[in-house]
């Protein structure tokens, strides 16, 4: 009996090749508008979205969606107040999540477990979080390839894209709630604590490469597509939570592209 025919695992790796495209689409605008941090914030802010939801007997994913695209858009609204403090930002809405999370948690009305969403779990996915994932990576992707072009002018120069005439405030809102979905999706494989790093890492590594911007999100989704499956079927048989191997293979492999690029410069010289 193979690991491909253990239904949980066939649905790990469905919902592991939507986060493995999914969480770079999103991850290179926000690398490139240095908001990287803001992914980790959102993350953190999902585990009060599932919370909320477990103690309302809704599904959790769903419950992170919905909270984690609140937050996102309240970034956005303080960006009006905090222009110059975006890192005060983030703690205020780190603070927001992250107190609601423990208070419902410590609270003693969770009748569930929420340890599998902070850290990982190829065997609590359901066949309703697979209809939830394919819905919001698809609104998502297509919603990304309408605003392609917008999207990268603000991810260059923001102020630049007012002055030609792009809804910069209305986009940057559509967008925060494409970061949460993104999220939603990658909790129940990857985990809350370490969600950031599928979304940052992955792109970091390909733009180590150098390239233009359509190829460097094209290697940034195959560095992404390594980093999940390695993790996922490597933390398998070592019986230990994904996310958190998954990480540690996101920097390996960044390290691994950084030692080629340091050796192949020795090399030219």
């Amino acid at each position: 009996m193979t690991i491909f025919s253990y239904g949980f695992m066939q649905n790990a790796i469905f919902v592991s090749v939507f986060i493995s495209i999914l969480c770079p689409c999103i991850g290179i605008f926000l690398v490139l508008r240095r908001y990287s941090m803001i992914g980790d914030t959102l993350s953190h802010a999902s585990l009060a979205g599932i919370t909320i939801g477990l103690v309302s007997k809704q599904n959790p994913i769903l419950g992170a969606f919905v909270f984690t695209s609140i937050c996102g858009a309240l970034i956005e609204f303080l960006r009006n107040y905090f222009k110059k403090y975006t890192d005060l930002i983030l703690t205020i809405v780190l603070s927001l999540s992250v107190g609601t999370a423990i208070t419902i948690i410590s609270s003693g009305k969770l009748h569930a477990n929420a340890d599998s969403f902070m850290f990982g779990s190829i065997l609590t996915v359901t066949k309703f979080d697979m209809v939830m994932v394919l819905i919001l990576s698809a609104i998502s992707v297509l919603t990304l390839i309408l605003l392609y072009h917008q999207m990268i002018y603000i991810a260059y120069d923001e102020e630049a894209a007012k002055v030609a005439g792009v809804k910069v405030q209305l986009i940057n809102y559509v967008f925060s709630i494409l970061v949460a979905s993104a999220i939603s999706v990658s909790i129940r494989i990857v985990g809350v604590l370490v969600l950031s790093s599928m979304i940052a890492l992955p792109v970091a590594t390909a733009l180590q490469l150098g390239k233009g911007f359509k190829l460097t999100l094209i290697f940034s989704i195959v560095f992404s597509v390594i980093d999940i499956m390695l993790g996922l079927f490597i933390s398998y048989y070592l019986n230990v939570a994904p996310g958190g191997f998954t990480a540690l293979v996101s920097v390996a492999v960044l390290v691994l592209v950084l030692a080629a690029k340091k050796l192949q410069s020795t090399i030219r010289k």
